[in-house]
């Protein structure tokens, strides 16, 4: 069965896939008819941007507001918006017993901003009684690490591990809005990006003893878990979509039928020439 799929793949795409990962992805290329469905948690927050970086690049978003909803979907992305209010929507409808499953069932969750927060097992800088978190992530997250909402900023970060993946330019202009950091982590972490704190930010930091490292850390993965302390969900640049929908791939061998990744010609680079957006 598998010989005949392959045998009506062009040689060209073939050549472009050579691992057993990439062939899987190649195989279901070839059937026009499949689309995979990625869980975007829809509490709060900027859902409906990831959404819509997923549509430009082939994938179909899902809604998730219940714990049922996520036996629909192979992965799922955790958005950026206020960790406060979320955790609160998420408590008040029974959510977190059914995300931390989903993350140890070792199903592939990607947290952007607020959602690194959710996802790392230890958090810093919280309001007064704290937050339910999710965990799954061997790290320490500072909540506010770089200020308020007025402090939010945009940087150039060297993202070499996205480049070897999905190619394109060396640096990703990432958004920051009252962003949080990642202040230590794991063995099993790979670090993704760090930042270098900008010279015209206040940057916050709990407890007042702690060390202040050179650089923060904003982008790792363990496992079947991404995190990213910025919003490339606000960019043109969907190379960190790509990147998670692969990572589908990379963690499930079997490859659910569901998946597909298009081939990269209609990927864009270029960064929309706006002011830098803020979230109420």
């Amino acid at each position: 069965m598998i010989d005949a799929q392959v045998n009506t793949i062009p040689l060209w795409l073939l050549q472009l896939f050579k691992s057993p990962v990439n062939l899987t992805i190649c195989l279901l290329l070839s059937c026009p008819n499949t689309q995979m469905a990625v869980g975007v948690l829809a509490l709060q927050g900027s859902f409906n941007e990831h959404i819509a970086a997923l549509r430009r690049i082939g994938a179909r978003g899902v809604e998730i507001r219940k714990a049922e909803q996520l036996q629909n979907v192979t992965s799922l992305i955790i958005p950026g918006g206020e960790s406060t209010t979320m955790a609160k929507l998420a408590e008040l409808n029974n959510l977190f017993p059914a995300l931390r499953e989903f993350v140890k069932m070792g199903k592939p969750v990607w947290g952007t901003c607020a959602g690194l927060i959710f996802l790392a097992d230890r958090a810093t800088g919280q309001k007064i009684g704290g937050q339910e978190l999710i965990g799954g992530l061997d790290c320490t997250v500072h909540r506010n690490f770089f200020g308020s909402q007025i402090q939010s900023f945009e940087a150039e970060l060297l993202v070499p591990e996205i480049v070897v993946k999905e190619g394109g330019p060396p640096s990703f202009r990432a958004v920051f809005i009252r962003a949080p950091a990642i202040l230590e982590v794991g063995p099993e972490v790979e670090v993704l990006a760090d930042v270098s704190y900008p010279s015209d930010k206040n940057v916050s930091q709990e407890p007042e003893d702690a060390e202040v490292p050179k650089k923060a850390i904003v982008a790792v993965r363990q496992r079947n878990i991404l995190a990213t302390a910025f919003h490339p969900e606000l960019t043109a640049d969907t190379r960190w979509h790509s990147y998670f929908l692969k990572m589908t791939a990379e963690v499930d061998n079997e490859a659910s039928s569901s998946i597909i990744i298009p081939y990269g010609g209609h990927q864009s680079y270029e960064q929309p020439k706006i002011d830098l957006p803020v979230y109420q």
